[in-house]
């Protein structure tokens, strides 16, 4: 179908290119987003970000001229356009043949260091760890630690720009010393880049940031247990408190992950009481509850870190939630009681809140029908089995056959193995 939209999008008059021009990007798109975006077509060499007036063009490089043609003609014909963080972005052939003076915030010195921490174990790379590791080179005044696409991130303030030049030189593509690892805990290497900051606010003290010149800033209360003191574990990381309701983030969702889909997979290791999903930060996440904080345990044990597709689709990441009751007022796709006898007929949309206050322990599902609106999605049937819900049944049934991924290729299996390795 040729749409007005999809003429406005591409120029076929263009000669195709390896590199592609992109706008309407999201403002200070990254690098990770844009490979992101290129992955499913073949393997973007090189990239140009924040490009223009506006810092929302870019420009990415394939390996090969067909992968570059794939994406273009694929979303030439798609009724989904391209999107980064929920922002539709057009797409052309760019009147170069490659990107050359790629210079970008990465390339500029700085006094902040943008850190990934690969490995399989990168996540349980507490901060105290990072510390003492950039510590050697200098005073590091702040840390913050967050998980992005790209994986496990932290930002590294030193006082100026020579010491944390002389971090990265010495640090770049080596690996954590080993003594200073939790036995558990495989090799971990680093990744370093200048970061465009110059100056991290950090609020309170956490297992997720530091500010190490100021002594007396307040612990975060999510740090303190009920007897008011810090909870750490061996390897000096803050212990997570455990609880019957798990948050589930979804990344890399290439396939719509639907609630029925969700009550499959972690019904396998015990009855689900609840779940709520809901949109965040871009993403889609979900509270699932279950009658006791043991099987909880059991299911993120399980479940962390793996892929609902396989190829590295729907990545799981699990965490414990601080609610220990979800009240659900209506039964729909988005929000499901399933100890209600007689579900409720679904109510009109409501404005999506907070799903999940600090002051509260109970979370309001709203309607968000709205969602697979802006998907033009269905959700997924037929592909997916019922569990029979006895814990350590294999969760991971059949793909749902109403979606397509790149190229008309249908989505691949659910599977049971470890953490998906095309995930970088």
């Amino acid at each position: 179908m040729s749409s007005v939209s999809s003429q406005q999008q591409f120029r076929y008059t263009q000669t195709p290119s390896k590199v592609l021009h992109l706008r309407n990007l999201p403002w200070e798109c990254t690098e990770e987003e844009l490979i992101e975006l290129g992955k499913p077509f073949g393997t973007v060499v090189n990239t140009k970000c924040n490009v223009g007036a506006n810092k929302n063009q870019a420009f990415i490089e394939f390996e090969d001229l067909n992968q570059a043609i794939q994406m273009i003609s694929f979303y030439a014909s798609s009724s989904e356009p391209a999107q980064v963080r929920g922002k539709t972005v057009y797409l052309q052939y760019s009147n170069r043949q490659e990107i050359v003076n790629n210079k970008t915030a990465a390339d500029v010195v700085g006094n902040v260091l943008l850190v990934t921490v690969e490995g399989e174990d990168a996540r349980m790379v507490s901060i105290d760890v990072l510390h003492l590791v950039f510590s050697a080179f200098g005073f590091v005044h702040k840390i913050t630690t967050f998980e992005k696409t790209a994986g496990y991130q932290a930002l590294v303030q030193f006082s100026d720009a020579e010491t944390a030049t002389s971090a990265k030189t010495s640090l770049d593509g080596r690996s954590i010393p080993r003594y200073l690892l939790p036995q558990e805990v495989d090799q971990c290497s680093l990744k370093i880049t200048y970061s465009a900051h110059t100056d991290l606010t950090v609020k309170f003290q956490s297992h997720r940031s530091r500010d190490y010149t100021n002594p007396y800033l307040p612990v975060a209360p999510s740090a303190i247990d009920s007897t008011g003191q810090v909870v750490v574990g061996a390897d000096g990381r803050k212990m997570e408190p455990e609880s019957n309701v798990l948050l589930a983030s979804i990344e890399n969702m290439q396939y719509a992950v639907t609630l029925d889909v969700l009550h499959t997979v972690f019904v396998a290791f015990g009855a689900v009481q609840k779940i709520a999903m809901f949109d965040k930060n871009g993403g889609v996440q979900a509270l699932i509850q279950y009658p006791d904080v043991q099987t909880a345990v059991v299911a993120k044990g399980a479940l962390e870190g793996h892929c609902i597709y396989e190829g590295g689709f729907c990545k799981l990441h699990i965490t414990y939630s601080r609610h220990t009751d979800l009240s659900i007022k209506v039964n729909n796709d988005r929000s499901r009681d399933y100890t209600m006898p007689n579900p409720a007929v679904a109510m009109a949309p409501q404005p999506i809140q907070n799903p999940y206050p600090d002051n509260s322990q109970q979370y309001h599902a709203a309607d968000a029908s709205h969602y697979h609106h802006q998907h033009h999605e269905q959700p997924p049937q037929g592909g997916w089995g019922q569990s029979g819900g006895g814990q350590g049944h294999n969760p991971y049934m059949g793909a749902p056959s109403m979606h397509q991924g790149p190229g008309g290729h249908m989505p691949p299996h659910h599977y049971g193995g470890g953490p998906s390795g095309p995930m970088h």
